[in-house]
């Protein structure tokens, strides 16, 4: 059985993630004390708090991103008559990834809050329904989409980037 790219691609996105969230809490330590201070307190297995619950956000913004950049690229194709050019994918790719990011901001708040909580504390252990439970406890639906703003803006550039490039590079190859 083969490893889902997104395992796959956790594996290097979790360790340097753990570490830019915990030196962005701690604006006194450098990158390279809160990597040291990571590795002394918690081992190895520090710098992969919040795997399980990033490979639990992936799924689902793939899930929805991918099908709805499709299904944006065929409406527009049909609407215009022709195939969407790789500018239109682009934007396509921007909207689907912004949707994405907003419909999954709930798990990336808990994936935060399991990569930031203090060593033996609840949210450690990892349980992405339990950090969800305590968002809402805590803050309310305001809490569980803390930061969508910036999240759905980001992934949206990066789905033009990434998407429209991604459509271009095929259509070069093809």
């Amino acid at each position: 059985m083969t490893t889902p790219p997104h395992q796959v691609a956790c594996l290097i996105r979790v360790p340097s993630e753990v570490v830019k969230q915990r030196a962005q809490v701690s604006p006194s330590s450098s990158t390279f004390q809160v990597l040291s201070n990571t590795l002394y307190q918690e081992g190895i297995q520090g710098l992969y708090r919040g795997y399980k619950s990033t490979v639990l956000r992936e799924i689902p913004f793939s899930l929805v991103q991918f099908p709805l950049w499709e299904s944006l690229k065929d409406l527009w194709s049909w609407k215009q008559g022709h195939v969407v050019d790789s500018w239109q994918s682009a934007t396509c790719g921007a909207f689907a990834g912004g949707f994405a990011a907003a419909v999954t901001t709930p798990l990336d708040v808990a994936k935060t809050r399991i990569m930031l909580a203090k060593a033996g504390s609840s949210n450690a252990s990892g349980n992405v329904l339990s950090a969800l439970h305590s968002v809402w406890r805590s803050q309310g639906l305001p809490g569980l989409f803390a930061g969508v703003v910036p999240r759905m803006t980001a992934i949206s550039l990066g789905g033009f980037i990434f998407l429209g490039t991604y459509d271009k590079t095929r259509r070069l190859l093809l």
